[in-house]
């Protein structure tokens, strides 16, 4: 299945180790080698970059670990094509502007049917490519738009509740962990995935590690994939598994978070009884 990496971070740093650890994910010796992105939030756009072929052996990966600019938001995506070519409109994350400012989502799982139901509607918006990860951020925006219509941040309990109904949804189909972010919060809904260990799709499907750092002063230091400087900095980290030692938090199947500035401000618990899946593919 595809890897996803967020880091939501108080203060500005450049993403290093965590990165590369990814990216060792996309080489030629695994089976997330199709594609890989990362978009950098700067203000309300993003610096978005992608290619259609294995990170572990990719230059430009190498180049942002070094050279990368510094953000507080981050989302990167290692693609196992599922559905779709291998080529740059099926590579994700998927960035998107609406009411202003640049929206971006990645997903990790299989969502087959999901082009022909009724209820994940696209309005005026239309994927450039192929896959059913793509169909699912033109139908989320579809149901954002009334929200951000005014140009302002709409309330965070209100985007909150909407994304837990779409999460509710989108898990009728099958595997449903995304990453979504809006430039105010980034959003982190966990699923199921295939667990290498025993080889089935079940929960965890995202893992979740908070920190702050305090670093010695003057020169910057590495703290966890996170090159920062002088000053106290927290850090968020969500990631399809684990990338450190350290102890990382499993998100309960259906369990979405709202995250700002290295912190998780809104927890939603999974739901009392679980949606009914269909069978995985």
């Amino acid at each position: 299945m595809c890897e996803l990496l967020a880091l939501s971070m108080s203060q500005p740093a450049r993403l290093t180790f965590s990165l590369h650890t990814l990216a060792a994910r996309g080489g030629d010796g695994g089976t997330t080698r199709d594609g890989w992105g990362v978009a950098f939030y700067e203000g309300d756009d993003v610096a978005l970059f992608r290619e259609p072929g294995a990170a572990g052996n990719s230059a430009l990966v190498r180049y942002l670990e070094t050279e990368g600019p510094s953000t507080t938001l981050a989302i990167s995506h290692i693609r196992h094509a599922t559905q779709g070519g291998v080529q740059l409109s099926n590579t994700q994350p998927f960035a998107r502007e609406l009411g202003g400012r640049m929206h971006v989502f990645a997903h990790n799982g299989h969502l087959p049917g999901i082009e022909r139901d009724a209820s994940m509607t696209l309005g005026a918006r239309r994927p450039v490519g192929q896959t059913d990860s793509e169909h699912a951020f033109c139908a989320l925006l579809e149901r954002l738009r009334p929200l951000w219509q005014d140009g302002q941040v709409p309330p965070l309990d209100t985007r909150l509740s909407l994304l837990a109904e779409f999460a509710r949804e989108l898990r009728v189909f099958g595997p449903a962990n995304f990453l979504y972010a809006d430039g105010d919060a980034l959003f982190a809904h966990g699923n199921r995935r295939i667990q290498p260990t025993v080889g089935r799709i079940e929960p965890p499907g995202l893992w979740l590690l908070s920190r702050h750092c305090t670093p010695p002063e003057p020169s910057p230091q590495e703290h966890g994939g996170v090159s920062v400087a002088q000053g106290e900095r927290a850090i968020v980290w969500v990631a399809s598994v684990p990338l450190t030692a350290e102890a990382w938090r499993p998100l309960a199947e259906g369990e979405l978070l709202a995250v700002r500035a290295g912190e998780v401000i809104a927890s939603g618990p999974p739901p009392s009884g679980r949606t009914a899946s269909r069978p995985a593919r």
